[in-house]
């Protein structure tokens, strides 16, 4: 049975849900390392749309460290992170991308080599999702291209440390798991 498997696919595509569902039932950890809504009333009412799918049995961690939760998690949890394009934002926010600050790109160079580690290396069951950038428009800041860019990499890594793959697209799963590599 595949003990990792990646979800990515566009913005409200399905990917959540679709990964829910994989996850199933029982004891799942549920990983959110984005940042708590605030004042962002889209943000919240997201939040609230699934934190309402999720079964009362499921466990919320709301923390950056991704890796130590893969690392420390043993054969029999079954995690769910939910979604490494949040936790990108938040490694380039401390990293200090947005501000073009010294090392930024080490730091997050860093982060994600630790993020792969612990995804390769996991003895649990994992799902995680991600947001698929690179179907749309070219972003207009060098920030957005930064994210995109660093996105995009980061979801290659991660795919090649994949058990399966699936891309979501308007509601329907593509098992990617087979196609070949590039």
């Amino acid at each position: 049975m595949p003990h990792r498997i990646l979800v990515t696919g566009g913005v409200r595509s399905g990917k959540s849900r679709h990964a829910e569902a994989l996850a199933g039932t029982g004891r799942v950890r549920y990983v959110a390392p984005g940042y708590p809504p605030g004042d962002d009333a889209d943000w919240a009412a997201r939040v609230a749309a699934h934190r309402a799918r999720r079964p009362a049995e499921w466990e919320t961690v709301e923390t950056v460290d991704v890796a130590g939760v893969l690392a420390t998690a043993g054969a029999g949890d079954r995690l769910l992170v939910d979604c490494l394009g949040t936790w990108l934002t938040r490694q380039l926010d401390e990293a200090g991308a947005w501000t073009d600050e010294t090392g930024w790109g080490e730091r997050v160079d860093a982060a994600t080599d630790r993020l792969e580690a612990a995804w390769r290396d996991t003895a649990a069951w994992v799902v995680a999702v991600t947001n698929e950038v690179g179907f749309g428009v070219v972003p207009a800041t060098a920030s957005g291209r930064a994210f995109r860019d660093r996105l995009g990499a980061l979801n290659q890594r991660i795919a090649a440390a994949s058990d399966r793959v699936h891309l979501v697209v308007v509601g329907r799963v593509l098992d990617l798991s087979a196609a070949p590599t590039v």
